[in-house]
């Protein structure tokens, strides 16, 4: 339970429910904020930006009639078009729940809620990219999207990206299951999306399950859904994600991080396209368009037997492989002009471009975060500077040589070249083996063998 980021808006008008959510959030967020009444809401929404905002479904009106939270959720959407808002309701049906996306909710937590899935849910919610080319009713990649057609499209000039939106195009219309690869910050949850706005389940939801925020105890209840008394805290019955996805699709992000025990109970999914709650014995048929993704070498992981090579199969009917940023750095220039130009409208500056020497900076870097790196090296400059045309000081990336460990060499031989980089390479990611393999382009088999050849891993 894991957190120490974000700025969180709690709206609800039962105190006691605020106090506990302070209790459980404070000492985890950089801030956190609390709303008794709607009209609370837009002062703080001018004086703060949250990442996310938790708001009660059931805020009454003055005739004490139909809830107020749609409402509620309108005005801040109206205020804010990228705002994350997770409901809080004690409907935990699923057709309230699906309204509650359809309004533009990214996602719904039930009362009462287990901290670990509520806090899960607010990292999830935290870590998403937004989407600037969608609409404020399907705003950001959430985790539950409303059941629309959105603008969403990816933005590339490069040939390789070309084959990638050729791709998606021929599998959008078919039910195949759809296995994503690529690093972090590719676009992996952006294709994912716009494979399903393009099928013929465009107008049923799309449910996101990040795999690598979820721990092992909350995997079968944030999955399959509970049965009321299924265990202590569970005073009403919920849905899973794979129920809710039903008509639909189901993106499963980080599926390579799937434990072998929870493989072997997601295989079985599949494979009968059926479900039961936790601490129930009906048996719910479920009919889903799968897609999945992961930066993991999976290959690797079938011959290690991390990974099951029957699941693998019912994956990937089609496999799209993301090539990182440095790969299609044609792609640059395009993906800039179109983040200044969104974040430009998003906080109100005049419209601002970059120099040449600004963007052969840019051209000329790795980019180990990928496009969302570069997304973010953008939104920074937007907000910093004040000058309309950006130089390289305004948009120079902090992970480059000027602010890291650069390397140097006493000689040209090429062994010890090599063993400097792959020393950096490991230690730039904290001993992970499989990130620094990928960093350095190469198997984590062959960055063993070469570990064991430079005495690396003694």
């Amino acid at each position: 339970m894991e957190l120490k980021q974000g700025h969180v808006l709690a709206v609800d008008d039962n105190e006691d429910i605020l106090f506990a959510l302070k209790l459980l959030l404070k000492p985890k967020v950089e801030s956190f904020h609390t709303a008794t009444t709607p009209c609370q809401v837009p002062k703080l929404m001018k004086t703060h930006r949250f990442d996310v905002i938790l708001l009660d479904m059931s805020f009454r009106n003055k005739s004490g009639e139909d809830p107020e939270g749609f409402k509620v959720l309108k005005h801040i959407l109206a205020f804010d078009p990228q705002a994350k808002v997770i409901f809080i309701t004690g409907h935990s049906d699923v057709e309230k729940s699906v309204q509650a996306i359809k309004a533009g909710a990214i996602d719904f937590v039930a009362k009462p809620w287990q901290n670990d899935q509520l806090v899960a849910k607010i990292k999830q919610a935290i870590d998403l990219p937004f989407d600037h080319t969608t609409t404020h009713s399907a705003h950001t990649p959430s985790p539950i999207k409303a059941p629309q057609k959105s603008a969403c499209r990816l933005v590339y000039r490069s040939a390789c990206m070309r084959k990638v939106a050729e791709t998606i195009r021929k599998v959008a219309d078919t039910d195949a299951n759809v296995l994503i690869l690529g690093e972090n910050g590719t676009g992996k949850q952006l294709v994912a999306e716009a494979i399903h706005d393009h099928s013929t389940r465009s107008h049923q939801p799309f449910v996101s399950v990040d795999l690598g925020a979820l721990s092992e105890s909350l995997f079968e209840n944030e999955l399959f859904g509970h049965a009321k008394g299924a265990y202590t805290d569970a005073k009403t019955d919920q849905p899973g994600r794979i129920e809710t996805a039903s008509g639909g699709t189901l993106f499963l992000d980080e599926i390579g991080n799937l434990s072998p025990h929870f493989q072997t109970k997601l295989l079985t999914v599949l494979e009968r396209r059926e479900v039961t709650r936790v601490g129930e014995s009906l048996i719910r048929p479920v009919d889903i368009r799968l897609i999945s993704a992961t930066n993991r070498p999976i290959g690797e992981m079938i011959q290690t037997g991390q990974f099951r090579q029957d699941l693998l199969y019912r994956i990937n009917t089609v496999e799209i492989a993301l090539p990182p940023l440095r790969e299609r750095l044609e792609d640059i220039p395009v993906l800039l002009n179109f983040f200044l130009r969104q974040y430009s409208k998003l906080y109100q500056k005049i419209r601002r471009r970059a120099d040449k020497p600004a963007i052969k900076c840019l051209t000329d870097y790795n980019w180990p975060g990928n496009v969302r790196e570069l997304q973010h090296v953008v939104e920074r400059a937007v907000i910093l500077s004040d000058n309309e045309v950006l130089s390289r000081d305004d948009l120079y990336p902090k992970n480059t040589p000027s602010h890291q460990e650069t390397l140097s060499f006493d000689n040209h031989n090429l062994d010890t070249i090599e063993r400097k980089v792959i020393n950096q390479a490991i230690k730039k990611h904290a001993g992970n083996i499989t990130k620094a393999a990928v960093d350095l382009g190469i198997t984590r088999t062959a960055l063993y063998r070469r570990m064991k050849k430079f005495h690396l891993n003694d």
